[in-house]
C-alpha cells in the first residue's frame, strides 16, 4: 500500500515536471491608445467604440489621455465616453500634446532641475484634470510624438505616475521592459512592437504575421512582452489632427484650427472589423495574456528596492564595477549603476563610522548626475589619496545622496574632484582591499569605465523627425542628460 502510494506520488511529481517544462511561456501583450484628438468630435465616438469593444472581448487596455482631451469630453458632456474608458487603465499623454512649444522644444536647453520644474509647471495641470475627470491618478505617461526628455521622469514621479509607456528610439534595452529614471519603461520595443495597419486589404494578414514573428521569438526566449499601440482617431481620419494644425512649429489661434478629413464610412467599418479580428487572434494564442500598465508594474517589480544586501553581495558588486560600470542582472532582480553606487557608498560610509561592515544595506533610489563631469583643477590628477581623506569623501558623498536623491556631478577629495565613474571604481577597489583584511593606508585612484550609456541614442535628425517639430529641430542637450541618466538604467526582470 505504501509502495503503491509512493509510486503514485512519484508519477504525479514527474507529470508535474513534464507539465512545467511543456507549459507555454508567458507572452504579455500590452495594448495602449494615445487618446489625444480634441478637435475632431467623431474621435469621441471612436474612442468609446474601441473601449466598449475591448470590454466585450474581456481585454483591458491602457488609454493615455491628453489633458485637453479630458477637458473637452467634460465640456461636450460625453459622460458615456468617460464611463467606457474608466473600465480600462487610465494614463496621461501631456496637457495639450502638439500646441507649441512641445515638450522637447521647451526643454531643449534646460538643465536637470529647471527642466524638471518646467515640465511640472506646464504639464501637472493636465494630469490633475485627468485625475479629476476619471477619478484615478494616471498610472502611466508617454510623450506626444517623439518629444521625449529625461527631465520628465522626476516630475512624473512627483505627480504620482509610476510607469513610462510609449514608443521611440531614445533609450531601451533589447526590445523589452526596463527601468530608467526610477520608473518601469515599456519603450523602444522595436522588434516586439506589433501594429496592424488599418487600411484594409492585406492589413489583417500582415498584422497577424507581425505578431506571430514577435510571439515565436519571445517563446523561444522563455517569454516576454509585446507592445501594441494606436490612436482612436486613426480609425476615422485621413490625416492626423495635429499635423493639419501644428506641423513644423505652426501655432495657429484656436479659432483657426482646422478639422482633419474623414475616411469613408466603409473604410472605417472595415478597420474596426479587422481590429476586432486581430485582437481575437492574439488572445487565442497559447500563453498570451493582455495586460495593462498597472499589471505590468506587478509583473516587472523592482525587487532590488526591497532586498537587503550583505557583505558577499557588496564584494561581488565591487569586483564587477572595477571592470565595467553598467547594470547588473541577477535571477530575481537587477541593479543599475546608480543602485550599486548607492549600496557601496552607504556601506563604506557605515564601515568608516562603525569600524565594521553593516549586517545589510538597502538601495537608495538615485537619479543620475545633472551635468557632465569637468575637472575643476585641471592638470594631472593625483594617483592616490590618504585613506582618511577618501573616507571623508565617502561619508560626504553618502550625505549628498541622501539629501539630493541623485548622484553628485563630482566627488571632492579635499580640494581635488573626481568623476562619479572614477569615484565608484576607486571605491570598489578600496572595498575589495578592506574586505581582504589588509586596509590600505593610501587609496589608489582608479579610472572608471561607464558603459551603460551605450543604450542611449545619439542626437540625430531621425530621433526628432516628428512632423510637429520645427524644421531642423534637434536637441543634443536633452540627449546629453539622457546619457547621464543611464546611471539609472537596468533591465526589468519578469516575475510570473
Amino acid at each position: 500500500m505504501v509502495k503503491t502510494l509512493l509510486s503514485c506520488l512519484i508519477a504525479f511529481a514527474v507529470a508535474g515536471g513534464v507539465n512545467r517544462q511543456s507549459a507555454n511561456p508567458p507572452i504579455y501583450v500590452t495594448l495602449w491608445f494615445d487618446t489625444e484628438d480634441y478637435i475632431l468630435p467623431q474621435d469621441d465616438d471612436a474612442t468609446k467604440r474601441l473601449a466598449e469593444m475591448l470590454t466585450a472581448l474581456d481585454v483591458k487596455a491602457t488609454f493615455k489621455i491628453v489633458g485637453e482631451k479630458a477637458r473637452v469630453l467634460e465640456r461636450r458632456g460625453r459622460s458615456d465616453v468617460i464611463a467606457a474608458l474608466m473600465r480600462h487603465d487610465i494614463g496621461y499623454h501631456s496637457n495639450t500634446h502638439s500646441q507649441q512649444p512641445t515638450i522637447a522644444v521647451y526643454l531643449q536647453n534646460a538643465g536637470w532641475d529647471e527642466g524638471r520644474a518646467e515640465f511640472y509647471r506646464r504639464e501637472a495641470q493636465g494630469a490633475r484634470d485627468v485625475q479629476r475627470i476619471f477619478g484615478v491618478v494616471p498610472v502611466a505617461y508617454g510623450q506626444p510624438g517623439s518629444a521625449w526628455a529625461p527631465q520628465t521622469y522626476p516630475a512624473l514621479r512627483e505627480m504620482g505616475i509610476r510607469m513610462y509607456l510609449d514608443e521611440a528610439d531614445h533609450v531601451g534595452i533589447d526590445d523589452q521592459p526596463f527601468y530608467y529614471g526610477g520608473m518601469l519603461n515599456v519603450f523602444k520595443m522595436r522588434s516586439n512592437l506589433a501594429r496592424m495597419n488599418l487600411t484594409g486589404g492585406t492589413s489583417l494578414a500582415f498584422g497577424k504575421a507581425t505578431f506571430t514573428k514577435s510571439y515565436e521569438q519571445l517563446r523561444a526566449k522563455g517569454g516576454g512582452t509585446i507592445s501594441i499601440y494606436y490612436h482612436p482617431n486613426e480609425w476615422i481620419h485621413t490625416e492626423f489632427w495635429d499635423a493639419v494644425n501644428f506641423r513644423r512649429g505652426a501655432n495657429p489661434d484656436r479659432a483657426e484650427w482646422k478639422v482633419p478629413g474623414m475616411r469613408p464610412v466603409a473604410e472605417t467599418e472595415q478597420a474596426f472589423r479587422d481590429f476586432e479580428e486581430y485582437i481575437r487572434f492574439i488572445k487565442a494564442q497559447p500563453g498570451v495574456r493582455f495586460v495593462t500598465a498597472t499589471e505590468l508594474l506587478t509583473i516587472y517589480p523592482d525587487n532590488a528596492m526591497t532586498r537587503r544586501f550583505v557583505r558577499e553581495d557588496l564584494l561581488r558588486l565591487a569586483r564587477a564595477m572595477q571592470t565595467e560600470i553598467t547594470f547588473q542582472r541577477f535571477d530575481e532582480y537587477a541593479l543599475s549603476s546608480a543602485d550599486v553606487f548607492s549600496l557601496l557608498t552607504e556601506a563604506t560610509a557605515a564601515f568608516s563610522e562603525l569600524h565594521g561592515w553593516p549586517s545589510a544595506t538597502n538601495v537608495t533610489a538615485l537619479d543620475g548626475p545633472a551635468r557632465t563631469y569637468i575637472s575643476a583643477t585641471g592638470g594631472t590628477p593625483s594617483p592616490s589619496f590618504p585613506r582618511s581623506a577618501f573616507a571623508r569623501a565617502v561619508r560626504d558623498t553618502a550625505a549628498y545622496c541622501r539629501t539630493n536623491r541623485r548622484l553628485p556631478d563630482e566627488i571632492w577629495v579635499g580640494a581635488e574632484s573626481m568623476s562619479p565613474a572614477d569615484y565608484l571604481a576607486t571605491l570598489a577597489h578600496t572595498i575589495e582591499e578592506l574586505m581582504s583584511g589588509k586596509p590600505p593606508n593610501v587609496v589608489t585612484r582608479r579610472e572608471g569605465r561607464f558603459t551603460a550609456d551605450r543604450y542611449v541614442a545619439e542626437d540625430s535628425p531621425e530621433l526628432w523627425s516628428w512632423a510637429i517639430f520645427p524644421e531642423g529641430f534637434h536637441a543634443p542637450r536633452i540627449m546629453e542628460l539622457a546619457r547621464l541618466q543611464a546611471w539609472t538604467l537596468k533591465p526589468a526582470v519578469m516575475q510570473d
